[in-house]
């Protein structure tokens, strides 16, 4: 086994212990919740450390196949360049995550649901990288329905009727997708004879067709597209705000990541597949933000609009789609590039939002936008480090949003020369979701932390400790660096697309990212 493959097993259980010291220690002592913060850094740590070498190193080798007891499929992994994208997420997120609960979520506050928040925090960090590394439909699904089930109980830790029926709708609605799942792997295993997740060129293209559709609709579920978003507003307000961070910032990614590896795996693809991206892309986008406009709690306002930037990264993956159908490699270049790189985007400036929400829900006691106000005067850093998130999820220069939606621009452009104008026409949607999300953030930002107090909520409000702010601010650089130095993701992103194309033989013209941007 390759280092950098042992290392992300290293990682994905020490996620997946994190939560079991806290049951060696006094329900109310803060050693457990210490401790698993300690294990989600550590795995944290391990997993970045494994992308590195597998980066400098190359990851081609690290590939694992090995039989076991059950009756179908194989314990299949591997780590190559696309996963490794989706990886950088899983041990960044959710380990500032743990550190954000010390503050945020103290076990000695939270004595029915500390101790299960933990020990499921760690198993949805742990399931989300077995879901990235499997290479076999069956341990696909079993890792799937284990960050299905982790996130549930996570989700739900608060009590109270409200995180009931959102926990429930979400659980609901992830087991029907995940039954479109079951589908898609029969589906898949019978016309390529195995649950192997390898390149299928020979699979016919009514199967095909059948498989991707299944794909689209059950990680659709997950990544939270229109209409299929129902369960998300409910379960992202209702969360704690350090497992809001990691179910929008990350496990929504998961959806995209199915999809993405699904499509690698088949041969050249018919128009009709970026088409109808482009179009679920487009629709939620714009219905995310118009929804997310006319909330008035902080947290559903964040996650309508994770549903726009889910909807802007599928239409990246729709173009990259379309420039495969038809052999233009810059507009796969420009598409994939453009998504892949705001999947990292939103990975950080979301779970940024979210922990800054959590900040304000903390000192004041409620998410009602209507009753806050003037809360940059008593929380200064705060105001300060939201404001970031929000220059940043509108996509404005000189930070990360910006240069993600601009690879995406320049792909839309370069498609007017296409056989296909439904790309080109994908840029007047990504204008109208640009001015909309400038309005929705403006006037989230507004309201809460500058004009008047609107009610006395906000009268004994302070800037939180060094353990929620350290997480935001460790976010909040990571969005300037990206966008002030988006050149250094160019290599990372070149070969996650080449991956992604090369797989099912796409050919490759030669062009590099920077070439063509």
């Amino acid at each position: 086994m390759m280092p950098s493959l042992t290392l992300v097993f290293a990682a994905a259980v020490a996620f997946a212990c994190s939560g079991l010291p806290a049951f060696l220690f006094p329900v109310r002592s803060r050693g457990g919740q210490w401790s698993a913060a300690a294990l989600m850094v550590v795995g944290g740590a391990l997993g970045l450390v494994a992308l590195a070498l597998s980066f400098i190193n190359g990851s081609e080798g690290a590939f694992i196949s090995l039989a076991w007891a059950l009756p179908w499929g194989r314990f299949a992994v591997a780590l190559d360049p696309l996963g490794s994208l989706f990886l950088a997420l899983v041990f960044v997120v959710p380990a500032l995550g743990s550190v954000f609960g010390l503050g945020y979520w103290p076990q000695a506050e939270h004595v029915r649901g500390g101790r299960k928040l933990g020990l499921a925090y760690g198993l949805l960090a742990a399931a989300m990288v077995m879901v990235v590394i499997a290479r076999d439909g069956m341990l696909f699904l079993i890792a799937w329905e284990l960050m299905a089930l982790a996130a549930f109980f996570a989700a739900t830790s608060e009590d109270g009727p409200e995180v009931r029926k959102a926990g429930w709708t979400y659980l609901i609605a992830t087991h029907i997708g995940t039954l479109c799942l079951f589908a898609m792997f029969a589906l898949w295993r019978r016309a390529t004879g195995s649950f192997a997740l390898e390149a299928a060129p020979l699979i016919p293209a009514e199967a095909a067709g059948a498989v991707f559709v299944l794909a689209l609709v059950g990680f659709g579920f997950k990544a939270g597209l229109v209409p299929l978003h129902f369960w998300l507003p409910g379960a992202h307000a209702n969360a704690p705000s350090h497992v809001s961070a990691v179910m929008s910032g990350v496990m929504l990614k998961m959806g995209i990541y199915g999809i993405l590896r699904m499509t690698s795996l088949m041969p050249v693809p018919p128009a009709w597949w970026g088409g109808t991206l482009l179009a679920a892309g487009a629709l939620s986008g714009l219905a995310g933000l118009v929804l997310a406009i006319g909330q008035s709690d902080i947290k559903r306002v964040l996650a309508y609009s994770s549903v726009e930037n889910v909807g802007i990264i599928t239409m990246g993956v729709g173009l990259a789609l379309l420039g495969r159908s038809l052999g233009l490699w810059e507009l796969t270049l420009l598409g994939l590039g453009g998504a892949l790189l705001h999947v990292w985007n939103h990975g950080l400036f979301k779970p940024l939002l979210f922990f800054g929400a959590g900040a304000v829900m903390h000192s004041t006691g409620t998410r009602d936008m209507e009753r806050l106000g003037g809360l940059a005067k008593r929380m200064p850093a705060l105001a300060a480090i939201f404001l970031v998130g929000c220059v940043a999820i509108c996509a404005l220069p000189p930070l990360n949003g910006f240069a993600s939606e601009w690879l995406l621009y320049l792909g839309f452009f370069r498609s007017l020369g296409s056989p296909s104008p439904v790309a080109a026409t994908s840029a007047v949607a990504l204008a109208m979701i640009g001015a909309l999300a400038v309005a929705c953030f403006v006037r989230l930002y507004f309201t809460v932390f500058l004009g008047l107090p609107r009610s006395g909520a906000g009268e004994k409000a302070q800037d939180p400790g060094a353990r929620m702010i350290v997480p935001m601010a460790v976010l909040a650089l990571g969005c300037a660096a990206v966008g002030l130095f988006p050149s250094l993701a160019v290599p990372v992103l070149e070969g996650a697309v080449r991956a992604w194309a090369s797989v099912a033989g796409t050919p490759d013209a030669g062009l590099a990212l920077a070439q063509v941007a």
